[in-house]
């Protein structure tokens, strides 16, 4: 694969794609995961799929818009999935996770609806749902970079509050933090990673490389900034890994990802198991 990748646009494309979604989706995910907001990705994920299914539909229909990548309109009803989450976050003030399963539900079923509408599902749709390495364009991955500017210069710029935020978002909002301003910039941020992401890991997967390598991390992690460390690391040794296995293997892409992303979460568990059982042996031998 090392050799194709200097001779093959679409394994280049490939390649720096899942580099930089190696870094993004665990990047937001530890954020995500610290907030309780776990499920928020499937949610969007959906929605991302309703206007795929629809930019699909309108390509069938209107001649003129024969060439529009659906990946535009995945990213508009993400983000508008994003703004209509935290509007009924609002709504439901005692019960803000509602907000999660209305709008997946509502993804779901606007998806099969537009689906069902254009006759079923076809190959880009297929390649959509679990991911493609052949579909990866050069026009996917400079948007993909695009975002990736923009999502890490935002962290950069609002690390501290969106780490206050994350933790206490009472003692936040009493500091002065507008904690509003700031969670709608972050919720937009997660809408564009997740549209992103779909080429190289597929719609129904895309929510599982923003937390299994999380959940890996903080099993062993020691602090805040470490986990942050630690879930990139894992993302990327998921997607990279992921794509060679599947490149030599002709496994599917988002698959391999998804399960090699299992295997350093159940790693990741079995060795904190082995320290604390050291732990409490040489405890024990000391008393």
């Amino acid at each position: 694969m090392i050799s194709g990748i200097f001779h093959y646009e679409f394994l280049q494309n490939a390649f720096l794609t899942g580099m930089l979604i190696g870094i993004l989706a665990p990047l937001l995910g530890v954020f995500i995961v610290v907030r309780r907001l776990s499920l928020i990705a499937d949610a969007l994920s959906h929605v991302t799929l309703s206007g795929i299914a629809a930019s699909l539909l309108l390509e069938k229909y209107v001649t003129s818009l024969a060439g529009l990548n659906p990946l535009y309109l995945g990213m508009v009803f993400s983000v508008g999935g994003s703004l209509f989450i935290e509007k009924l976050r609002g709504v439901y003030k005692h019960y803000q996770e509602l907000a999660i399963p209305i709008i997946l539900s509502s993804g779901i079923g606007l998806g099969v609806i537009f689906i069902s509408l254009a006759n079923g599902f076809n190959t880009d749709l297929f390649s959509y749902l679990f991911g493609s390495v052949s579909a990866v364009s050069r026009t996917d991955l400079w948007v993909i970079l695009i975002i990736s500017v923009l999502v890490v210069a935002v962290l950069i710029l609002l690390y501290k509050e969106l780490f206050i935020l994350s933790f206490d978002e009472d003692y936040a909002k009493a500091s002065g933090i507008p904690a509003k301003s700031i969670h709608f910039i972050f919720i937009i941020m997660v809408a564009l990673v997740i549209a992103a992401s779909m080429r190289i890991v597929g719609i129904l997967l895309v929510s599982s490389l923003m937390t299994l390598p999380v959940a890996a991390s903080i099993r062993i992690a020691k602090g805040f900034k470490q986990a942050i460390f630690l879930s990139v690391l894992f993302g990327e040794i998921s997607v990279l890994g992921g794509l060679f296995i599947a490149y030599y293997l002709n496994l599917a892409p988002g698959g391999t990802i998804v399960m090699l992303a299992v295997l350093i979460l159940i790693f990741s568990i079995l060795y904190k198991k082995l320290m604390i059982n050291q732990y409490v042996q040489k405890g024990g031998t000391a008393g």
